[in-house]
């Protein structure tokens, strides 16, 4: 977020600097049109994305059952899915699916979370994580709660082991 930050300020003092010198020169043309285009201030939807969620890895490990399973997903949608004890499987999710997830992806500002990772509370602690754009929270930490329902079903339906919306390729 502050490199963001930077770049807004730097961009936006770039261009009322620009804005200011087209305007100088206009008004010694004599009102003939400018050959050199005004400049656009950029936005955030124009710089590198942020916060676009994928690749996404979800991580569940833990609890009385003791789970160990990672699912990579890719930004082309194939989700690559391990679990202790099981062969290592891709599969293609369902475009809904895949849809959902993203767009709940999107919602987090990923560059609030802290760089910490996700550490057992009590015995028995079954951690499900989620991590994109470098950042790793627990799923029950507020600032993800958009990953909730789309985590839940990925980890339910879709990819321990690969099931109905996630086909293997």
């Amino acid at each position: 977020m502050r490199n963001l930050s930077r770049c807004a300020v730097v961009a936006a003092v770039a261009g009322l600097v620009l804005t200011g010198c087209g305007s100088e020169s206009d008004g010694g043309s004599g009102g003939t049109p400018s050959s050199t285009p005004t400049p656009t201030m950029p936005t955030v939807t124009q710089s590198t994305p942020v916060g676009t969620g994928l690749p996404l890895v979800v991580t569940r490990t833990g609890g009385f059952a003791g789970f160990d399973d990672k699912v990579v997903i890719d930004t082309d949608g194939v989700a690559t899915v391990s679990s202790r004890g099981k062969e290592t499987v891709r599969c293609k999710l369902d475009q809904s699916l895949l849809a959902t997830i993203t767009a709940a992806a999107q919602q987090v500002d990923w560059a609030s979370l802290p760089v910490v990772k996700p550490t057992v509370r009590h015995p028995d602690d079954m951690i499900v994580a989620v991590t994109a754009n470098g950042k790793t929270a627990r799923l029950e930490e507020p600032r993800v709660k958009a990953m909730t329902a789309p985590v839940t079903t990925l980890l339910t339906e879709a990819a321990i082991p690969p099931g109905k919306l996630c086909k293997p390729v």
